[in-house]
């Protein structure tokens, strides 16, 4: 077998690595969509919680269905994030799999500033009464990394970008 050219074996690698990475944060956003689209009883807790938080602080409704950061606001966010992500990858255009990526974090850095900064916690309460160990809390923070593992794998792209935006003033 012929030695490939090292850095041909890095961008194969980096490909790869690339693939995986959003194959990951696209399941991870795209099984959630069920729960937050169907208004399922574990997405009622977890919205439940967020909202009653937020009236606490003088928000009422701001997680409720109708609210800026209900249930089906945060599915589409996730569901925008995906596309951008898997539309990016499969077409070869890097400044939409970075778009993605970037939607991705913000999403997801919510997520876990909930989980962290609010009654919500680590453990969520399933629909059957148990905590879920922190599933949710670790696929979120498992989709933060992989997200920002894209934008520094897709740093020169987005550089370029900013670039761009700035030189347009």
């Amino acid at each position: 077998m012929q030695n490939l050219n090292p850095l041909l074996r890095h961008d194969r690698v980096q490909r790869i690595l690339l693939a995986v990475l959003t194959t990951y944060i696209a399941f991870v956003f795209l099984q959630s969509l069920f729960f937050k689209f169907t208004n399922s009883p574990e997405t009622q807790y977890i919205f439940g919680i967020l909202d009653a938080w937020g009236g606490s602080l003088g928000w009422p409704g701001l997680f409720a269905p109708h609210g800026i950061f209900s249930q089906y606001v945060v599915g589409c966010a996730e569901l925008l994030a995906s596309s951008l992500l898997l539309v990016g990858l499969l077409s070869r255009r890097p400044r939409i799999h970075v778009a993605g990526a970037l939607v991705s974090v913000a999403v997801i850095s919510g997520a876990i500033f909930f989980h962290l900064f609010t009654p919500l916690g680590v453990q969520v309460r399933n629909a059957d009464g148990t905590l879920d160990g922190g599933e949710l809390f670790a696929l979120a923070c498992g989709v933060w990394l992989a997200a920002v593992s894209i934008i520094y794998l897709r740093r020169q792209t987005l550089l370029a970008v900013l670039q761009a935006l700035r030189g347009a003033r």
